[in-house]
């Protein structure tokens, strides 16, 4: 080997030893703290590093099912020598551009397909943060551990068995009495803590309700029965904590055609929330005392397949307001309550856009102006709460396939940080009026 390259080979690994060692001391500054909830942003800086270093910032979780999710970005210091993610743009990876918290929403699954799961919110999920020289040899510059917490510190999480009730409530500090609201968040039958964790901590004592796949819940269903839902709005009224007697709702995906039978036709609803759900009753029929509201007519013709292979079942309900159909739609113009109609355009799990225009239409006919509407243009169909990782596919209870849900990673984003302020604003706003009430 010629001396001159034995000599520039020597220079070169000097070269990347010497950045290796002045990079060793990189300090992740994690702000306000690294113990944070799970919907607050927070600002990091690396600092220490060489002015226009090139490194790259790395996170990684692991769920309550041992699904690891992994976000990464590649940043270059300023002339100080530090990376700002409130100022500092992205120029590669799992995002680009100033993202402060997309290491964080950005996350994907290693294991594909997988919706981020947390069973028992009272503990937190740990996220790893690395910093690592983009060199060739990749060494770690720096590290921190960010702890993201569902519950304020003296808020109570109670699991729920009483009669047939099953599920979690969850307390706000302090005595109350607050402003009740029923999660009716449920993927696959299973209990789903995260949102109702999450308002528990503005001021709202929630009831996380299980409907089926869950303790000693059935397996499965034929039907759901109005008459267990009656129940736990009777039990969540009960509670001393709870501010009567009008309480609040909140649903998504199938649960929102529930929740729309609940407001109507029971009483003492006072706020619902309907996120990407129907305006009639789907996958299973819905028995009320002597009245039955069958499913939906499907049609699965209408089943294609996206660019990507994955499932698109967007169109397979059939029209609600179709004659067929009639028989299954909620009579929502009895509810005396609020309703906050939020709907995905580019939802490619069902046709939630057009449900809300119908069930808004059907409320106007009836000469109701007791509703608002938010629309969010290529957003998908899992609306979560604010820097959960994106779910565009995953295993569709009904369908036991991979579905696409649709929606744009950034755009979904942002979508739930504005949600999540419009759902607080609507229940303060409308869970302390008069009892409502309403009939078959």
């Amino acid at each position: 080997m010629p001396l001159s390259v034995l000599i520039t080979r020597i220079c070169i690994r000097s070269f990347h030893l010497t950045r290796s060692i002045m990079s060793a001391r990189a300090r992740v500054q994690i702000f306000p703290s690294s113990k944070t909830l799970f919907d607050e942003p927070l600002q990091m800086k690396v600092e220490g590093l060489i002015p226009k270093q090139s490194v790259e910032l790395r996170a990684k979780l692991t769920d309550d099912k041992g699904v690891v999710f992994k976000s990464s970005a590649v940043y270059c210091a300023d002339t100080s020598g530090t990376v700002d993610l409130g100022t500092s743009s992205s120029l590669s990876g799992s995002y680009t551009g100033v993202e402060p918290m997309g290491l964080f929403w950005s996350m994907a699954p290693e294991t594909p397909h997988s919706r981020l799961i947390k069973r028992d919110t009272s503990s937190p999920f740990l996220v790893n943060i690395e910093v690592a020289d983009t060199t060739d040899l990749g060494h770690t510059l720096g590290n921190a551990t960010v702890e993201r917490r569902f519950m304020v510190e003296g808020a109570r999480r109670v699991p729920v068995k009483f009669g047939r009730v099953r599920g979690t409530l969850f307390f706000p500090p302090g005595p109350g009495p607050f402003p009740g609201v029923l999660d009716l968040y449920t993927l696959g039958g299973g209990l789903t803590e995260v949102r109702g964790s999450l308002l528990a901590n503005k001021g709202f004592v929630v009831l996380c309700l299980a409907f089926y796949r869950y303790d000693d819940l059935p397996k499965t269903v034929t039907h759901f029965d109005l008459e267990y839902f009656e129940e736990a709005l009777t039990f969540l009224r009960s509670l001393p904590e709870v501010k009567g007697p009008g309480v609040g709702l909140i649903s998504i995906s199938k649960s929102g055609d529930l929740a729309l039978a609940i407001a109507s036709l029971l009483p003492d609803v006072s706020a619902t929330v309907w996120i990407n759900g129907c305006n009639a009753a789907t996958v299973f029929p819905l028995h009320c005392k002597d009245r039955i509201f069958p499913a939906v007519a499907v049609d699965i013709s209408k089943i294609r397949i996206n660019g990507f292979g994955l499932i698109e079942i967007k169109d397979v309900v059939t029209d609600p307001m179709a004659e067929v159909n009639k028989a299954s739609l909620i009579p929502i113009e009895k509810a005396n309550g609020k309703f906050l109609f939020v709907a995905s355009e580019d939802d490619r799990n069902w046709n939630s856009y057009l449900f809300a225009e119908q069930a808004t239409k059907r409320l106007k006919d009836h000469g109701k102006d007791n509703f608002e509407v938010v629309k969010y243009p290529k957003a998908g169909h899992f609306l979560e709460v604010p820097y959960m990782p994106f779910y565009p596919s995953g295993i569709h209870a009904a369908v036991g396939q991979v579905v696409s849900f649709g929606g744009n990673a950034k755009v979904h984003a942002d979508a739930h940080v504005d949600l999540w302020r419009r759902i607080q604003r609507f229940f303060h706003k409308h869970l302390n009026s008069n009892s409502h009430k309403a009939k078959l």
